[in-house]
């Protein structure tokens, strides 16, 4: 995966453009099957697209009811990685590293992001 939980990135399309954040969930998408889509990935990113979800009382279960704000999801090709290095949004491409696992790395630069 380019985009992990924990990296920073920022909003490149929609209502949310420009802002950052931390990812805090990376959502893999399934088909009808049960098998993973991989068109269909979301990641959700903190402190960007805020809704609103209106949540009534289900029964005898403890949950919190009312107006709930929390983030939805964004699909993965709305974001880009920031670099850690030049604190700039970035392309994220693969290579083989010294060790011989494969590392993410700046798609400009070459450089090892993790």
């Amino acid at each position: 995966m380019k985009i992990r939980k924990g990296d920073t990135v920022e909003v490149i399309r929609g209502e949310h453009r420009g802002a950052r954040g931390k990812v805090n969930t990376v959502l893999l998408g399934r088909d009808k099957l049960g098998h993973r889509d991989p068109n269909d990935v979301r990641v959700v990113v903190a402190g960007v697209n805020l809704i609103i979800k209106h949540q009534r009382r289900t029964g005898n279960v403890r949950t919190q009811v009312g107006r709930i704000e929390r983030e939805a999801p964004i699909h993965v090709s709305n974001v880009m990685l920031v670099s850690p290095k030049s604190n700039e949004p970035v392309r994220v491409g693969s290579m083989v590293g010294a060790d011989g696992r494969k590392v993410r790395r700046e798609a400009g630069t070459d450089e090892a992001i993790d």
